[in-house]
Protein backbone atom coordinates (compact mmCIF):
# COMPACT_ATOMS: atom_id res chain seq x y z
CA UNK A 1 0.00 0.00 0.00
CA UNK A 2 2.50 2.35 1.04
CA UNK A 3 4.62 1.89 -2.82
CA UNK A 4 1.54 2.25 -4.42
CA UNK A 5 0.34 5.93 -2.51
CA UNK A 6 3.75 6.69 -3.20
CA UNK A 7 4.04 5.93 -6.89
CA UNK A 8 0.82 7.28 -7.32
CA UNK A 9 1.72 10.87 -5.83
CA UNK A 10 5.08 11.26 -7.37
CA UNK A 11 2.56 10.06 -10.90
CA UNK A 12 0.45 13.19 -9.93
CA UNK A 13 3.40 15.72 -9.07
CA UNK A 14 5.55 14.25 -12.19
CA UNK A 15 2.95 14.58 -14.25
CA UNK A 16 4.17 15.63 -17.82
CA UNK A 17 8.02 15.61 -16.37
CA UNK A 18 8.45 11.88 -16.45
CA UNK A 19 12.45 11.33 -18.02
CA UNK A 20 13.54 9.78 -21.06
CA UNK A 21 13.62 5.99 -19.59
CA UNK A 22 17.06 5.85 -21.61
CA UNK A 23 18.42 9.13 -20.40
CA UNK A 24 17.01 8.29 -17.00
CA UNK A 25 19.21 4.43 -17.14
CA UNK A 26 22.49 6.51 -18.70
CA UNK A 27 22.42 8.84 -16.00
CA UNK A 28 21.56 6.38 -13.31
CA UNK A 29 24.30 3.66 -14.73
CA UNK A 30 27.06 5.87 -15.61
CA UNK A 31 26.95 7.54 -11.62
CA UNK A 32 30.32 8.16 -10.35
CA UNK A 33 30.36 5.67 -7.95
CA UNK A 34 33.51 7.60 -5.38
CA UNK A 35 30.71 10.17 -4.90
CA UNK A 36 27.94 7.34 -4.02
CA UNK A 37 30.37 6.42 -1.27
CA UNK A 38 30.98 9.27 -0.20
CA UNK A 39 27.52 9.83 0.12
CA UNK A 40 26.84 6.63 1.52
CA UNK A 41 29.51 7.64 4.66
CA UNK A 42 28.05 11.08 4.94
CA UNK A 43 24.73 9.13 5.96
CA UNK A 44 26.40 6.91 8.25
CA UNK A 45 27.94 10.39 9.80
CA UNK A 46 24.42 11.72 10.05
CA UNK A 47 23.00 8.21 11.81
CA UNK A 48 26.01 8.49 14.19
CA UNK A 49 25.48 11.94 14.95
CA UNK A 50 21.71 11.23 15.61
CA UNK A 51 23.02 8.08 17.85
CA UNK A 52 25.47 10.18 19.29
CA UNK A 53 22.85 12.83 20.63
CA UNK A 54 20.59 10.08 21.96
CA UNK A 55 23.42 8.93 24.36
CA UNK A 56 24.20 12.64 25.19
CA UNK A 57 20.93 13.46 26.57
CA UNK A 58 20.34 10.12 27.94
CA UNK A 59 23.67 10.84 29.63
CA UNK A 60 22.63 14.16 30.97
CA UNK A 61 19.65 11.96 33.00
CA UNK A 62 22.01 9.86 34.51
CA UNK A 63 21.62 6.79 31.97
CA UNK A 64 24.46 5.62 30.17
CA UNK A 65 24.11 3.23 27.04
CA UNK A 66 26.68 1.80 24.59
CA UNK A 67 27.39 3.24 21.13
CA UNK A 68 26.34 0.26 19.59
CA UNK A 69 23.35 -0.02 21.25
CA UNK A 70 22.28 3.52 21.01
CA UNK A 71 22.97 3.18 17.07
CA UNK A 72 21.09 0.08 17.04
CA UNK A 73 17.80 2.02 17.84
CA UNK A 74 18.44 5.02 16.27
CA UNK A 75 19.02 2.28 13.11
CA UNK A 76 15.47 0.48 14.29
CA UNK A 77 13.46 3.73 15.17
CA UNK A 78 14.36 5.01 11.69
CA UNK A 79 13.39 2.34 9.69
CA UNK A 80 10.05 2.58 11.81
CA UNK A 81 9.22 6.24 11.02
CA UNK A 82 9.89 5.94 7.50
CA UNK A 83 7.72 2.74 6.81
CA UNK A 84 4.38 3.62 9.12
CA UNK A 85 2.00 6.19 8.91
CA UNK A 86 2.78 8.48 11.44
CA UNK A 87 6.05 7.03 11.40
CA UNK A 88 7.58 9.72 14.29
CA UNK A 89 5.22 9.14 16.92
CA UNK A 90 5.64 5.08 16.67
CA UNK A 91 9.60 5.83 16.53
CA UNK A 92 9.24 7.79 19.38
CA UNK A 93 7.45 5.35 21.30
CA UNK A 94 9.45 2.13 20.35
CA UNK A 95 12.43 4.50 21.14
CA UNK A 96 10.86 5.29 24.75
CA UNK A 97 10.61 1.23 25.43
CA UNK A 98 14.47 0.94 24.38
CA UNK A 99 15.18 3.42 26.64
CA UNK A 100 12.81 1.64 29.50
CA UNK A 101 15.54 -1.23 29.45
CA UNK A 102 18.38 0.48 30.03
CA UNK A 103 17.06 1.39 33.66
CA UNK A 104 15.41 4.93 32.65
CA UNK A 105 12.33 5.84 34.57
CA UNK A 106 9.24 6.69 32.65
CA UNK A 107 9.77 10.18 33.50
CA UNK A 108 13.18 10.33 32.25
CA UNK A 109 12.28 8.46 29.10
CA UNK A 110 9.52 10.92 28.48
CA UNK A 111 11.93 14.35 29.09
CA UNK A 112 15.04 12.42 26.51
CA UNK A 113 12.39 12.77 23.90
CA UNK A 114 10.96 16.30 24.47
CA UNK A 115 14.65 17.38 24.67
CA UNK A 116 15.54 15.20 21.41
CA UNK A 117 12.85 16.35 19.42
CA UNK A 118 13.30 20.41 20.47
CA UNK A 119 17.51 19.60 20.45
CA UNK A 120 16.45 18.84 16.65
CA UNK A 121 14.33 21.77 15.65
CA UNK A 122 17.38 23.85 16.90
CA UNK A 123 19.63 22.35 14.92
CA UNK A 124 17.63 22.85 11.76
CA UNK A 125 17.16 26.50 12.48
CA UNK A 126 20.55 26.43 13.45
CA UNK A 127 21.52 25.41 9.73
CA UNK A 128 18.81 27.80 8.09
CA UNK A 129 20.66 30.79 10.41
CA UNK A 130 24.03 30.01 9.05
CA UNK A 131 22.60 29.81 5.32
CA UNK A 132 20.07 32.43 5.86
CA UNK A 133 23.71 35.04 7.08
CA UNK A 134 25.66 33.18 4.30
CA UNK A 135 23.20 34.54 1.40
CA UNK A 136 22.81 37.88 3.41
CA UNK A 137 27.07 38.57 2.82
CA UNK A 138 26.66 37.81 -0.83
CA UNK A 139 23.10 39.85 -1.18
CA UNK A 140 21.58 41.87 1.46
CA UNK A 141 18.79 42.95 -0.08
CA UNK A 142 17.24 39.54 0.22
CA UNK A 143 16.91 40.68 3.90
CA UNK A 144 13.74 42.27 3.01
CA UNK A 145 12.52 38.46 1.89
CA UNK A 146 13.46 36.86 4.44
CA UNK A 147 10.02 35.53 6.47
CA UNK A 148 11.24 32.04 7.02
CA UNK A 149 14.11 33.23 9.21
CA UNK A 150 11.38 35.59 11.44
CA UNK A 151 9.28 31.65 11.98
CA UNK A 152 12.55 30.40 12.63
CA UNK A 153 13.69 32.89 15.62
CA UNK A 154 9.77 32.55 16.97
CA UNK A 155 10.98 28.44 17.56
CA UNK A 156 14.05 29.22 19.19
CA UNK A 157 11.69 31.64 21.30
CA UNK A 158 9.37 29.28 21.83
CA UNK A 159 12.08 26.72 22.81
CA UNK A 160 13.77 28.87 25.41
CA UNK A 161 10.24 30.01 26.88
CA UNK A 162 9.49 26.24 27.31
CA UNK A 163 12.93 25.38 29.33
CA UNK A 164 12.63 29.02 31.69
CA UNK A 165 8.89 27.85 32.40
CA UNK A 166 10.19 24.46 33.88
CA UNK A 167 12.80 26.02 35.39
CA UNK A 168 10.29 28.51 37.31
CA UNK A 169 8.13 25.52 37.50
CA UNK A 170 10.36 23.81 39.71
CA UNK A 171 10.91 26.17 42.22
CA UNK A 172 7.54 26.52 43.06
CA UNK A 173 6.60 24.34 46.42
CA UNK A 174 4.13 22.26 45.16
CA UNK A 175 1.12 22.17 46.81
CA UNK A 176 -0.66 19.62 48.92
CA UNK A 177 -2.18 16.62 47.46
CA UNK A 178 -6.07 16.64 48.00
CA UNK A 179 -7.98 13.42 47.46
CA UNK A 180 -10.32 13.40 44.89
CA UNK A 181 -13.60 11.67 43.75
CA UNK A 182 -13.18 11.90 40.09
CA UNK A 183 -14.51 9.05 37.83
CA UNK A 184 -12.00 7.33 35.47
CA UNK A 185 -11.19 9.46 32.67
CA UNK A 186 -10.50 12.35 34.56
CA UNK A 187 -8.00 10.71 36.86
CA UNK A 188 -6.74 9.11 34.01
CA UNK A 189 -6.42 12.76 32.33
CA UNK A 190 -5.04 13.97 35.55
CA UNK A 191 -2.36 11.34 36.00
CA UNK A 192 -1.10 11.73 32.26
CA UNK A 193 -0.64 15.76 33.38
CA UNK A 194 1.31 15.05 36.10
CA UNK A 195 3.56 12.73 34.36
CA UNK A 196 3.88 15.10 31.81
CA UNK A 197 4.81 18.44 34.25
CA UNK A 198 7.44 16.35 35.41
CA UNK A 199 8.91 15.19 32.13
CA UNK A 200 9.14 18.96 31.52
CA UNK A 201 10.65 19.75 34.25
CA UNK A 202 13.37 17.31 34.16
CA UNK A 203 13.70 18.21 30.37
CA UNK A 204 14.36 21.93 31.81
CA UNK A 205 16.59 21.34 34.40
CA UNK A 206 19.36 20.11 31.75
CA UNK A 207 22.09 22.86 31.38
CA UNK A 208 22.27 25.43 29.01
CA UNK A 209 25.27 23.23 27.74
CA UNK A 210 23.40 20.08 26.99
CA UNK A 211 21.02 22.08 25.18
CA UNK A 212 23.80 23.83 22.89
CA UNK A 213 25.50 19.98 22.19
CA UNK A 214 22.41 18.23 21.31
CA UNK A 215 21.58 21.08 18.93
CA UNK A 216 24.68 20.99 17.87
CA UNK A 217 24.41 17.34 17.49
CA UNK A 218 21.06 17.35 15.28
CA UNK A 219 23.21 20.41 13.35
CA UNK A 220 25.98 17.60 12.56
CA UNK A 221 22.97 15.50 12.02
CA UNK A 222 21.09 17.96 9.21
CA UNK A 223 24.32 19.21 7.77
CA UNK A 224 25.78 15.62 6.64
CA UNK A 225 22.41 14.34 5.32
CA UNK A 226 22.17 17.59 3.32
CA UNK A 227 25.39 16.97 2.04
CA UNK A 228 24.69 13.51 1.39
CA UNK A 229 22.05 15.06 -1.19
CA UNK A 230 24.92 16.97 -2.71
CA UNK A 231 27.20 14.30 -2.83
CA UNK A 232 24.64 12.28 -4.89
CA UNK A 233 24.12 15.54 -7.41
CA UNK A 234 27.84 15.31 -8.00
CA UNK A 235 27.75 11.40 -8.66
CA UNK A 236 25.00 11.81 -12.12
CA UNK A 237 26.97 15.17 -13.12
CA UNK A 238 24.18 17.52 -11.89
CA UNK A 239 25.00 21.88 -12.03
CA UNK A 240 23.87 22.76 -9.40
CA UNK A 241 25.72 25.06 -7.37
CA UNK A 242 25.35 24.46 -3.44
CA UNK A 243 23.62 27.23 -1.92
CA UNK A 244 21.09 26.19 -4.59
CA UNK A 245 20.99 22.26 -3.21
CA UNK A 246 20.86 23.64 0.07
CA UNK A 247 17.80 26.11 -0.35
CA UNK A 248 15.96 22.61 -1.66
CA UNK A 249 17.05 20.65 0.91
CA UNK A 250 15.81 23.26 3.35
CA UNK A 251 12.72 24.15 1.30
CA UNK A 252 11.83 20.07 1.73
CA UNK A 253 12.37 19.68 5.19
CA UNK A 254 9.00 21.78 5.51
CA UNK A 255 7.42 19.37 2.98
CA UNK A 256 8.63 16.61 5.40
CA UNK A 257 6.99 17.72 8.47
CA UNK A 258 3.64 17.03 6.89
CA UNK A 259 3.40 12.97 7.41
CA UNK A 260 1.11 12.87 4.56
CA UNK A 261 2.95 9.20 3.46
CA UNK A 262 5.39 7.13 5.60
CA UNK A 263 8.46 8.46 4.97
CA UNK A 264 7.43 11.32 2.87
CA UNK A 265 7.09 8.66 -0.13
CA UNK A 266 6.45 9.85 -3.05
CA UNK A 267 6.04 13.50 -1.93
CA UNK A 268 9.81 14.29 -0.77
CA UNK A 269 10.72 12.46 -4.60
CA UNK A 270 8.61 14.83 -5.97
CA UNK A 271 9.31 18.01 -4.41
CA UNK A 272 13.48 17.56 -5.04
CA UNK A 273 12.75 16.81 -8.55
CA UNK A 274 10.91 19.28 -8.94
CA UNK A 275 13.58 21.67 -6.90
CA UNK A 276 16.28 20.12 -8.93
CA UNK A 277 14.60 20.78 -12.28
CA UNK A 278 14.04 24.10 -11.62
CA UNK A 279 17.16 25.08 -10.83
CA UNK A 280 18.45 23.92 -14.04
CA UNK A 281 19.01 20.22 -14.17
CA UNK A 282 17.22 17.81 -16.91
CA UNK A 283 14.43 15.73 -15.22
CA UNK A 284 16.24 12.05 -16.34
CA UNK A 285 19.83 13.86 -14.10
CA UNK A 286 17.27 15.17 -11.39
CA UNK A 287 15.30 11.64 -11.21
CA UNK A 288 19.04 9.60 -10.97
CA UNK A 289 20.03 12.07 -7.99
CA UNK A 290 17.11 11.65 -6.21
CA UNK A 291 17.19 8.47 -6.78
CA UNK A 292 20.24 7.29 -5.53
CA UNK A 293 19.87 9.95 -2.57
CA UNK A 294 16.89 8.29 -1.30
CA UNK A 295 18.26 4.85 -1.85
CA UNK A 296 20.80 5.69 0.87
CA UNK A 297 19.05 7.69 3.19
CA UNK A 298 15.48 5.93 3.25
CA UNK A 299 15.14 2.64 1.48
CA UNK A 300 18.54 0.85 2.67
CA UNK A 301 17.84 1.77 6.15
CA UNK A 302 14.68 -0.45 6.34
CA UNK A 303 16.70 -3.68 6.28
CA UNK A 304 19.22 -2.17 8.70
CA UNK A 305 16.52 -1.11 10.71
CA UNK A 306 14.94 -4.33 10.52
CA UNK A 307 18.52 -6.26 11.63
CA UNK A 308 19.00 -3.87 14.24
CA UNK A 309 15.50 -4.32 15.80
CA UNK A 310 16.52 -7.80 15.67
CA UNK A 311 19.48 -7.62 17.71
CA UNK A 312 18.17 -5.12 20.26
CA UNK A 313 15.39 -8.32 20.77
CA UNK A 314 18.36 -10.37 22.03
CA UNK A 315 20.65 -7.99 23.66
CA UNK A 316 21.01 -8.93 26.97
CA UNK A 317 23.08 -5.89 28.27
CA UNK A 318 22.30 -2.24 26.97
CA UNK A 319 23.92 -0.45 29.56
CA UNK A 320 27.28 1.17 28.77
CA UNK A 321 30.06 0.32 31.65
Amino acid sequence: MVLVVGLGLAAIGLHGRFPDPRDFLGAFTGANYWWVALAAALQVVSLAAFAGQQRQILRAFGVRVSAGYAMAVTLARTAISISMPVGSAVSAGYAGRQYLRTGASKETTAASLIVSGLASIGGLALLYLVGAAALLTRDPHLLAGAQPLAVVGGLIVLTAAAAVGGRRLMRRPAGPSRPRSDGRAAAWFRRLLSSAREAWQAGAALRAREWIVGALYYAVNWLTDLLCLVATCHAVGLPVGLTTLAGIYLGVQIVRQVPLTPGGVGVIDTALVAGLTAAGATTATAAAAVVVYRLISCWLLLPAGGAAALWLRRDPAPVAP
